[in-house]
């Protein structure tokens, strides 16, 4: 499986952005697909996870971001809404085999993306 994430930018305090992740390969195989970020000098968070039956789990950036997927495409997206700087990150994008269930546990995901940039300036 590989991923491949994009749509991050540079934008505006309050604004918004859509980050989508494109899965390949044995993309039946996967189960929870998550979104994690990476902001300089910290540790990789996660944001939300949804599974091929689409429930979702998410982090406290909840009623900001919206994770939707669309299995027969193999994508996950990221709908970000009112922005702040302190979501400055790169954003990557995960995908677990189907053996795990929904996870919240990073070490669960084997398929990780290559991340994308998202800055939010002031």
């Amino acid at each position: 499986v590989q991923l491949q994430a994009f749509g991050g930018g540079v934008v505006q305090a309050g604004g918004s952005l859509r980050l989508s992740c494109t899965a390949s390969g044995s993309i039946r195989s996967i189960n929870s697909m998550a979104w994690y970020r990476q902001a300089p000098g910290k540790q990789r968070d996660l944001i939300a996870v949804i599974t091929s039956a689409h429930n979702t789990h998410y982090n406290s950036m909840k009623g900001r971001f919206t994770i939707s997927r669309e299995n027969m495409k193999g994508m996950v997206h990221l709908q970000m809404n009112s922005l702040k700087p302190e979501d400055t990150a790169v954003y990557y994008c995960a995908a677990a085999l189907r053996s795990h269930g929904l996870t919240v546990q990073s070490q669960d995901y084997e398929y990780w993306g290559q991340g994308t940039q998202v800055t939010v300036s002031s």
